[in-house]
């Protein structure tokens, strides 16, 4: 199997992964993903889609992230895995789209507006 690829965003997150066989090593920026990613809790989303179809241990995940802050990066991350593994066999996309998996979460953050100090905050309105 070559190697697969795939794209994954969230926020202003974007991961590009590359998927190859081997004994479920992820690399996140040349760095492991329990040192990129400390929180437990953000390893678990990041293996979500791998753990739904147990295949943690069968390939090895290289991983270019930029963008964002933490929680934006181990979404998109979890998003490119998940496409990437339905390129490598489709017939998985069912079980992860039931899990909330394939979706892109497109919601990211309003524009400042002019002549406001955030997007819908107004200063402070003074009659006299």
């Amino acid at each position: 199997m070559e190697a697969v690829n795939a794209i994954g965003r969230r926020k202003a997150a974007i991961a590009r992964v590359f998927v190859t066989e081997g004994n479920g090593k992820i690399t996140i920026n040349k760095r492991d993903v329990e040192n990129y990613f400390p929180s437990s809790i953000l390893q678990y989303v990041v293996k979500q889609p791998l753990n739904k179809l147990g295949v943690a241990e069968k390939y090895d995940i290289r991983v270019n992230l930029n963008g964002g802050g933490f929680k934006g990066q181990s979404e998109a991350l979890r998003l490119a895995i998940a496409r990437a593994l339905v390129k490598i066999n489709p017939d998985d996309k069912s079980a992860l789209r039931t899990e909330g998996f394939m979706t892109r979460d497109a919601r990211v953050v309003e524009r400042k507006k002019p002549g406001r100090p955030k997007a819908r905050k107004r200063f402070q309105f003074s009659k006299r």
